[in-house]
């Protein structure tokens, strides 16, 4: 069955962009998203298959992709809140 089981919706203005379309019809892609209570939105990726790891927000413009080494995001000032869940997906994968 092929149902979705999530769907999220843009809570950025338009000025942020065009969040991208993602989905997991293959297993090779890991899909991670966290929103915090003020509606800032967080979209992690990992390709299995080319081992890159992704991370595109709201607040950066959705079009904005930066990578993702060691479970780090290099020139991005990310809260407490962001950071762990960054860690638990970078954890999620690497593992």
């Amino acid at each position: 069955m092929n149902n979705p089981i999530l769907t999220i919706y843009n809570r950025h203005a338009a000025a942020c962009g065009s969040p991208p379309s993602l989905s997991n019809e293959t297993s090779a892609l890991y899909l991670g998203f966290f929103e915090n209570q003020e509606g800032e939105q967080w979209l992690f990726t990992y390709d299995r298959r080319t081992r890159q790891a992704t991370l595109r927000g709201g607040d950066i413009g959705w079009e904005d992709v930066r990578t993702v080494q060691d479970g780090r995001v290099h020139g991005l000032m990310l809260d407490q809140p962001e950071l762990a869940w960054l860690k638990a997906c970078w954890d999620a994968v690497s593992r």
